[in-house]
């Protein structure tokens, strides 16, 4: 097993997946880069799903970090906060319906819990049910009913936009 084809095969549906998960770039690839350092360091069995191995070990690293940050954060509220950098911003009404859609998908998938947020990602992703199934931890018959249920739940969490004249 190559790790570094491996890296350039999943890399971008795991960083995908997690930016998603999380809501953080940064912190989806500082994940994604810590679960092929531990595949490289400790490969799963022969007998597991390496793609399912590898998205599971990344969302585990990518909540463990979120931990941390949001106690550090705890800890240096109050603090002087630093400027973002990056690219000139988009027109003002169209950064805010974006970030204004973002918020709202965002604070959705937090409300769901671990399990639903996990199946409706990796979904998103491709991931067959038995993939799926491996990651969270249960049956393949049981992953088309919780996929259906968190879609349900999102849909409640997420009501239609309306348009402002």
């Amino acid at each position: 097993m190559e790790v570094e084809s491996l890296y350039e095969a999943h890399r971008p549906a795991l960083v995908r997946y997690l930016a998603r998960y999380c809501g953080d770039p940064d912190l989806a690839e500082d994940a994604a880069q810590e679960a092929f350092i531990r595949l490289a360091d400790r490969p799963p069995r022969s007998d597991e799903n390496l793609r399912a191995w590898l998205f599971t070990v990344a969302t585990r690293v990518a909540i463990d970090e979120a931990r941390s940050r949001r106690r550090r954060g705890e800890l240096l509220e109050g603090g002087p906060e630093r400027a973002a950098l990056g690219a000139l911003p988009d027109p003002p009404d169209e950064a805010l319906a974006r970030s204004d859609r973002r918020r709202r998908v965002r604070d959705a998938l937090d409300r769901l819990d671990e399990k639903e947020r996990t199946v409706l990602l990796m979904r998103e992703e491709g991931f067959a049910h038995r993939e799926i199934a491996a990651a969270v931890g249960t049956t393949t018959g049981s992953v088309g009913t919780m996929i259906a249920r968190a879609l349900r739940k999102l849909a409640t969490l997420l009501p239609p936009e309306t348009e402002v004249p």
